[in-house]
């Protein structure tokens, strides 16, 4: 009796926050047609203001260590680039244009960049160093964080993780699970909603990237070439169904594909 009374008292939680999740569409298709709808659990404002809160963190570390934009060169480049970029988002979503954006270059050995809810951006010095990067591979790389952004995989990752939370800690409660229990449960909550979704968002964020780069000039088949050297210093990586990222292989293909289905706005944007 108290399991069958623990497993209807499971079902009416997850009912109630399915039911607590909103449907939305954060982006407009575009040229390559992403337009999935997503189910979000959190506002924009909450994420957006918890970004901007980690952001200033990670910046005020940043310049203690005297890491925050100590080249001035290499700043005003990725800026410049930048100014081109963010203009094209509102192909996707118009209300991109009222965000505070901000672009800054943390020095640091780390291949890394990445684009908050928000449009709170930033590269470090050893992704372009490292990998001698052009404008437009440049330009690939933020293209594709900004994606993350406009298309909010950040609010969609946290929505997720309230849902598996919540079952996982109700189910705790009920059942007398331990810790140990309580572990395994989160692992498969990761296993099923983020890992799936995790690869979604890179193509999605692939796809949208290369139009955002041809849009504002840059040549969208850049894409390819900044993943050959990334997969390059990766050793190829995982293989897909191990990884949150596509496989080389059908990640390039794809990168590919997009690329040369924007070439007619790369092309327009250069006359």
């Amino acid at each position: 009796m108290k399991r069958r009374f623990a497993k209807l008292l499971l079902g009416v939680v997850a009912l109630s926050a399915v039911s607590a999740c909103q449907t939305v569409q954060t982006t407009g298709g575009g040229e390559v047609g992403v337009d999935r709808s997503q189910m979000m659990m959190v506002s924009s404002q909450e994420i957006e203001q918890a970004s901007g809160q980690q952001y200033q963190q990670v910046l005020s570390e940043a310049r203690k260590k005297g890491a925050l934009n100590r080249d001035a060169a290499q700043l005003f480049r990725v800026r410049a680039i930048s100014n081109r970029l963010i203009p094209q988002s509102v192909a996707f979503r118009k209300d991109a244009s009222r965000w505070q954006w901000e672009v800054n270059v943390i020095s640091s050995d780390e291949l890394n960049a990445w684009c908050m809810a928000g449009g709170k951006m930033a590269i470090y010095s050893g992704l372009i160093d490292q990998l001698r990067l052009t404008d437009d591979e440049i330009a690939a790389v933020m293209g594709h964080e900004i994606a993350h952004a406009l298309r909010e995989h950040s609010r969609e990752q946290v929505s997720k993780a309230m849902v598996t939370s919540m079952g996982a800690s109700v189910a705790g409660a009920l059942l007398g699970i331990g810790e140990l229990g309580q572990d395994l449960m989160s692992m498969v909550g990761k296993v099923t909603f983020e890992l799936p979704n995790s690869r979604l968002h890179e193509t999605e964020a692939d796809r949208i990237g290369v139009e955002l780069a041809a849009r504002a000039g840059y040549d969208p088949r850049a894409a390819v070439r900044l993943w050959d050297k990334m997969a390059g210093r990766s050793a190829g990586g995982p293989p897909q169904w191990l990884s949150t990222h596509p496989a080389h292989d059908s990640r390039r293909k794809d990168l590919g594909e997009y690329a040369e289905r924007v070439m007619p706005l790369f092309e327009q944007a250069r006359r």
